[in-house]
């Protein structure tokens, strides 16, 4: 029994290089979230021309509302694939 580090039978054997496979992944993300941003931005504005006449005081805020959800969104998706990557790559 070794009690001062991980036991040699169940120790990793091989050489694995994630960095290919984790740099598409996060590659794929960033369209993914570049593409729900121009999504969600476009379903705001037709919404707001949609009720563009309606005409009822403070409806303008639920709009501006949802577009800064969306942005603030935004900002976290095009934040969280540089995050990751700095973290991961000392690792890889």
């Amino acid at each position: 029994m070794n009690l001062a580090g991980i036991d040699p039978e169940f120790e990793p054997n091989g050489t694995f290089d994630p960095n290919p496979q984790a740099s598409d992944l996060l590659g794929n993300l960033a369209w993914v979230v570049t593409a729900a941003a121009v999504t969600g931005v476009i379903i705001i504005g037709t919404q707001m021309a949609l009720q563009l006449r309606r005409g009822e005081m403070g409806e303008g805020a639920t709009y501006f509302r949802g577009f800064a959800i969306v942005l603030g969104a935004c900002i976290l998706g095009i934040t969280a694939g540089p995050l990751v990557n700095f973290v991961i790559t000392p690792y890889l």
